[in-house]
């Protein structure tokens, strides 16, 4: 009778791993292993369910006893798998010794049969080591395994081989050739071909590496991809899905869905905080970070990025750009800058540059925003993503608009919203409506102007951009000769002219031409200061004024009647 009871659980058991019910198929084998030791298809399967689920130890000691079994049995491509999957199990938990040395056991045990194709598992984790210094080893290697994974016909280590190798082509800036191969890679997984695990690694690197490029059509079609095989599986939770789910909150928050955004981000926290992958839950935070900041809630946004840089991830450029709209240019100067030191890579740069372009803009340092953009520009066409080109041609737009040349900056503005709009990103888009406003501003086309104001606001307000609605909307009143912030009641006459308290007389001046379009060159030239005393101006400007812009600081002289020569000048 009990090996009756005991059947019907394994077969029950069976049957949930079958369906991915993983969450079912964990208890069941649990329950007929506490009467019989699973053999080893059983226990591998119950080891693949824990480990999709999250559940690290639990996975760990399974493998340990399918690898000894597996070994036992004189089975070493059997053996090689368990280790690698043990390696891949321990790394999630931060246990790179520990990892490394199942791996070192699997290479000894491979050698006592020479030839086995399994091995290539073995040459999956060099591979990804080999990424970070020596893409073209990399590459190299990972077609090894490919070589083995086709003598074998494991169709795992096919796959896990393929997208490898494009990683690698892209790290080599080979970009189309790296897009093909995780195209392929991507095709094998969506049609069934590989297992669970296989499944969520790929997709996940998939659509992490479309966000280094900037490839959102690609990484919007494998999310769709992605969702529609979570959405047949409820039982995917845990620490697994919670690395899937950073990437889906990241094209979310772009795609302007910004609940839904938070919403990934917050689960995902919640996934990876439990003892899998921990090292990655610094990426979930900064993400819910992202959307608290271009929400409004700044104090909500601090808690983030602080616990993301709690769990190892660089909460730049966002911290930066929080800094800059608490209006403290030099924190968010000296952020941006250190990021900036330490990326590795050029795509790992193009995040940081416009953030970067923005940033000093605001502290008055227009040279360095300028050698920004043109940083920006070089990455943008060696990898020729249209994301990448419509930032460049934001940061130029804003760089020439501080320059004063209004109509080299229109054409760069309406470019950038174009390509945002065509790529469907609504906040970018809204946001680059602005710098065109700004444009025809400077060009005396005030219809234009408040035309571009207007759908800008929108936008800001649709998405629920509280702070770029309100720093929007003190543009349109800071139009030149328009009604003011004073409002209808004194007929739209500027408030008295005059500095705020705290505002020297020199301040003053600097203020006035900054108003008037003047580069720091041109206002050194014209107060015979250096461009350094001039920026060291603009800082405590800012900081008095309680703004983080030279457009908001001129936006406020118009308002209060300061863009003026005072009499007899």
């Amino acid at each position: 009778m009990a090996a009756t009871g005991t059947a019907a659980t394994l077969a029950d058991a069976r049957q949930a791993h079958e369906d991915q019910a993983w969450q079912d198929a964990c208890a069941e084998f649990a329950r007929a292993d506490g009467r019989t030791p699973l053999a080893i298809d059983d226990l591998e399967a119950w080891a693949e369910s824990a480990h999709i689920l999250g559940r690290g130890p639990e996975a760990c000691r399974l493998l340990e006893r399918a690898y000894r079994m597996r070994a036992e049995a004189g089975e070493v491509g059997g053996a090689i798998r368990c280790a690698f999957w043990l390696h891949e199990a321990l790394t999630m938990r931060g246990e790179f010794g520990h990892a490394g040395g199942w791996l070192a056991r699997a290479a000894r045990l491979a050698r006592t049969a020479p030839g086995c194709a399994q091995e290539g598992y073995l040459l999956l984790p060099e591979a990804e080591r080999q990424l970070a210094r020596d893409a073209g080893a990399a590459f190299g290697t990972a077609a090894r395994a490919l070589d083995l994974a086709v003598r074998c016909g494991d169709r795992d280590l096919a796959v896990a081989a393929t997208h490898l190798q494009g990683l690698a082509r892209i790290r080599q800036e080979r970009v189309e050739d790296g897009l093909a191969l995780l195209d392929e890679a991507m095709l094998a997984v969506t049609t069934g071909e590989t297992s669970p695990r296989v499944t969520g690694w790929v997709y996940c690197d998939v659509i992490a590496a479309c966000g280094d490029l900037q490839e959102l059509r690609r990484a919007r079609e494998w999310t769709t991809a992605l969702d529609a095989w979570m959405a047949t599986r409820p039982q995917f939770v845990g620490g697994y899905s919670g690395i899937c789910l950073i990437h889906r909150s990241e094209l979310m928050r772009l795609l302007g869905d910004w609940p839904k955004a938070a919403l990934q981000a917050r689960t995902a926290c919640e996934r990876l905080t439990q003892g899998f992958a921990e090292m990655l839950a610094g990426a979930a935070f900064y993400q819910l970070g992202e959307v608290s900041r271009l929400r409004g809630d700044w104090p909500a946004a601090e808690q983030a990025y602080r616990r993301a840089g709690a769990h190892g991830c660089d909460a730049q450029p966002g911290l930066a750009l929080l800094r800059l709209a608490q209006d403290l240019p030099e924190p968010a100067v000296g952020g941006v800058r250190r990021a900036l030191a330490e990326a590795a890579g050029r795509t790992a740069r193009a995040k940081l540059l416009p953030a970067c372009a923005e940033i000093m803009l605001a502290a008055g340092e227009s040279g360095a925003a300028a050698e920004a953009v043109a940083e920006l520009a070089e990455i943008a066409q060696a990898y020729d993503r249209p994301a990448m080109r419509a930032r460049t041609e934001y940061a130029r737009a804003a760089v020439r608009l501080a320059a004063g040349d209004s109509a080299a900056a229109l054409t760069s503005a309406r470019l950038a919203w174009r390509l945002w709009r065509e790529l469907d990103v609504p906040y970018e888009a809204a946001r680059s409506r602005v710098l065109v406003a700004l444009a025809c501003r400077g060009l005396d086309d005030e219809d234009s102007a408040a035309g571009e104001f207007e759908a800008a606001l929108r936008g800001f307000e649709a998405l629920g951009a509280v702070p770029d609605r309100v720093r929007t909307e003190a543009l349109v009143r800071a139009r030149p000769g328009g009604p003011t912030a004073a409002g209808p009641a004194d007929g739209g006459r500027a408030r008295a002219a005059g500095p705020p308290a705290g505002l020297t007389p020199r301040e003053t001046e600097v203020l006035r031409l900054v108003a008037a379009g003047d580069t720091n060159q041109a206002i050194a030239r014209q107060l015979v200061l250096s461009e350094k005393t001039v920026a060291r101006h603009l800082s405590n400007i800012f900081r008095k004024l309680g703004v983080g812009s030279r457009t908001a600081a001129a936006g406020y002289a118009f308002e209060h009647g300061l863009h003026r020569p005072p009499p007899g000048r």
